[in-house]
Protein backbone atom coordinates (compact mmCIF):
# COMPACT_ATOMS: atom_id res chain seq x y z
CA UNK A 1 0.00 0.00 0.00
CA UNK A 2 2.95 2.32 0.87
CA UNK A 3 4.11 2.05 -2.67
CA UNK A 4 1.05 2.13 -4.64
CA UNK A 5 0.63 5.96 -2.73
CA UNK A 6 4.33 6.46 -3.06
CA UNK A 7 4.88 8.51 0.17
CA UNK A 8 5.30 6.12 3.44
CA UNK A 9 4.04 9.21 5.93
CA UNK A 10 0.84 9.50 3.68
CA UNK A 11 -0.33 6.26 3.91
CA UNK A 12 0.16 5.64 7.45
CA UNK A 13 -2.36 8.89 8.32
CA UNK A 14 -4.38 7.53 6.10
CA UNK A 15 -4.75 3.96 7.68
CA UNK A 16 -4.92 6.23 10.59
CA UNK A 17 -7.78 8.66 9.58
CA UNK A 18 -9.18 5.24 8.23
CA UNK A 19 -9.20 3.33 11.56
CA UNK A 20 -10.60 6.68 13.37
CA UNK A 21 -13.69 6.55 11.23
CA UNK A 22 -14.87 2.50 12.28
CA UNK A 23 -14.20 3.30 15.86
CA UNK A 24 -16.11 6.46 15.81
CA UNK A 25 -19.04 5.52 13.16
CA UNK A 26 -21.64 3.24 14.65
CA UNK A 27 -22.87 0.73 12.89
CA UNK A 28 -27.26 0.88 11.77
CA UNK A 29 -28.16 -1.80 14.54
CA UNK A 30 -26.09 0.16 17.28
CA UNK A 31 -27.85 3.48 15.56
CA UNK A 32 -31.08 2.09 15.87
CA UNK A 33 -30.66 0.65 19.77
CA UNK A 34 -29.93 4.19 20.88
CA UNK A 35 -32.75 5.83 18.79
CA UNK A 36 -34.76 3.46 20.33
CA UNK A 37 -33.72 3.90 23.90
CA UNK A 38 -33.97 8.18 23.53
CA UNK A 39 -37.73 7.29 22.12
CA UNK A 40 -38.46 5.27 24.85
CA UNK A 41 -37.65 8.00 27.05
CA UNK A 42 -40.73 10.34 26.05
CA UNK A 43 -44.26 8.55 27.15
CA UNK A 44 -47.63 10.37 25.43
CA UNK A 45 -50.59 8.67 26.72
CA UNK A 46 -54.46 8.94 25.76
CA UNK A 47 -57.19 7.80 28.61
CA UNK A 48 -60.40 7.89 26.88
CA UNK A 49 -63.38 7.12 29.06
CA UNK A 50 -67.35 7.31 28.58
CA UNK A 51 -68.87 10.23 30.19
CA UNK A 52 -72.42 10.09 32.19
CA UNK A 53 -73.75 11.72 29.01
CA UNK A 54 -72.55 8.73 27.50
CA UNK A 55 -70.18 10.29 24.87
CA UNK A 56 -66.37 9.53 25.08
CA UNK A 57 -64.47 12.13 26.55
CA UNK A 58 -60.64 11.58 26.89
CA UNK A 59 -57.09 13.06 28.46
CA UNK A 60 -54.01 13.19 26.37
CA UNK A 61 -50.76 13.39 28.41
CA UNK A 62 -48.53 15.09 25.86
CA UNK A 63 -44.08 14.07 26.19
CA UNK A 64 -43.50 16.80 28.52
CA UNK A 65 -46.57 16.09 30.85
CA UNK A 66 -48.88 18.41 29.74
CA UNK A 67 -52.21 17.53 29.77
CA UNK A 68 -55.09 18.43 27.33
CA UNK A 69 -58.82 17.34 28.15
CA UNK A 70 -61.51 17.07 26.14
CA UNK A 71 -65.40 16.58 27.20
CA UNK A 72 -68.05 15.97 24.51
CA UNK A 73 -71.43 16.51 25.28
CA UNK A 74 -74.83 16.87 23.29
CA UNK A 75 -76.48 20.38 23.64
CA UNK A 76 -80.41 20.88 23.43
CA UNK A 77 -80.83 20.24 19.83
CA UNK A 78 -78.66 16.79 19.99
CA UNK A 79 -76.06 17.79 18.11
CA UNK A 80 -72.24 16.53 19.63
CA UNK A 81 -70.02 20.02 21.03
CA UNK A 82 -66.81 19.85 22.76
CA UNK A 83 -64.70 21.99 25.22
CA UNK A 84 -61.26 21.33 24.70
CA UNK A 85 -58.78 22.71 27.69
CA UNK A 86 -55.54 22.85 26.33
CA UNK A 87 -51.81 22.18 28.57
CA UNK A 88 -51.49 26.27 29.24
CA UNK A 89 -54.95 26.42 30.20
CA UNK A 90 -56.54 27.80 27.27
CA UNK A 91 -59.91 26.50 26.45
CA UNK A 92 -61.31 26.02 22.78
CA UNK A 93 -64.62 25.48 22.26
CA UNK A 94 -66.41 23.77 19.20
CA UNK A 95 -70.27 24.30 18.55
CA UNK A 96 -71.70 21.98 15.78
CA UNK A 97 -75.59 23.02 14.40
CA UNK A 98 -77.79 21.85 11.63
CA UNK A 99 -77.78 24.26 8.72
CA UNK A 100 -80.73 24.70 6.74
CA UNK A 101 -79.89 22.21 4.33
CA UNK A 102 -79.89 19.41 7.11
CA UNK A 103 -75.70 19.29 7.05
CA UNK A 104 -74.03 19.97 10.58
CA UNK A 105 -71.76 23.19 10.41
CA UNK A 106 -69.60 23.97 13.20
CA UNK A 107 -67.88 27.22 14.60
CA UNK A 108 -64.65 26.42 16.43
CA UNK A 109 -63.27 29.16 19.27
CA UNK A 110 -60.06 29.04 19.81
CA UNK A 111 -57.87 29.41 23.12
CA UNK A 112 -57.22 33.17 22.22
CA UNK A 113 -60.90 33.84 20.90
CA UNK A 114 -60.49 33.22 17.26
CA UNK A 115 -63.34 31.87 15.61
CA UNK A 116 -63.55 29.75 12.90
CA UNK A 117 -66.49 28.64 10.91
CA UNK A 118 -67.05 25.73 8.81
CA UNK A 119 -70.42 25.88 6.71
CA UNK A 120 -71.25 22.73 4.65
CA UNK A 121 -73.48 22.66 1.30
CA UNK A 122 -75.31 20.05 -0.68
CA UNK A 123 -74.38 20.66 -4.55
CA UNK A 124 -76.98 20.41 -7.35
CA UNK A 125 -75.04 16.92 -8.02
CA UNK A 126 -75.68 15.93 -4.20
CA UNK A 127 -72.09 16.15 -3.19
CA UNK A 128 -71.33 17.95 -0.22
CA UNK A 129 -69.27 21.28 -0.75
CA UNK A 130 -67.35 22.82 2.23
CA UNK A 131 -66.62 26.45 2.63
CA UNK A 132 -64.09 27.32 6.00
CA UNK A 133 -63.47 31.09 7.07
CA UNK A 134 -60.65 31.07 9.52
CA UNK A 135 -60.00 33.70 12.60
CA UNK A 136 -57.90 36.41 10.46
CA UNK A 137 -60.33 36.30 7.20
CA UNK A 138 -59.10 34.01 5.10
CA UNK A 139 -61.67 31.14 3.39
CA UNK A 140 -60.77 27.95 1.59
CA UNK A 141 -63.70 26.63 -0.20
CA UNK A 142 -63.83 22.79 -1.05
CA UNK A 143 -66.05 22.40 -4.15
CA UNK A 144 -66.96 18.81 -4.75
CA UNK A 145 -68.22 17.19 -8.44
CA UNK A 146 -69.57 14.06 -8.39
CA UNK A 147 -68.22 12.54 -12.26
CA UNK A 148 -70.83 10.21 -14.53
CA UNK A 149 -68.56 7.41 -13.54
CA UNK A 150 -69.58 7.87 -9.69
CA UNK A 151 -66.25 9.23 -8.81
CA UNK A 152 -65.52 12.19 -6.75
CA UNK A 153 -63.74 14.93 -8.27
CA UNK A 154 -62.83 18.26 -5.70
CA UNK A 155 -61.69 21.83 -6.08
CA UNK A 156 -59.87 23.49 -3.64
CA UNK A 157 -59.87 27.36 -3.34
CA UNK A 158 -57.52 29.08 -0.48
CA UNK A 159 -57.92 32.97 -0.11
CA UNK A 160 -55.68 34.79 2.23
CA UNK A 161 -57.13 37.39 4.72
CA UNK A 162 -57.50 40.51 3.98
CA UNK A 163 -54.67 42.94 3.85
CA UNK A 164 -54.85 45.12 7.04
Amino acid sequence: MKQAIGNGFLGTSLALVAAAAMTIAATPAQARERGAAAKSEHVRSVQRSRGADGLVDSTRTNRRGGTTTVDRYRDSAGNVDATITGPKGGVATVDRSRGADGLVDKTVTGPKGGVTTVDRSRGADGAVDKVTVGPAGATRAVDRVRNADGTVSKTVTTTPPPAN
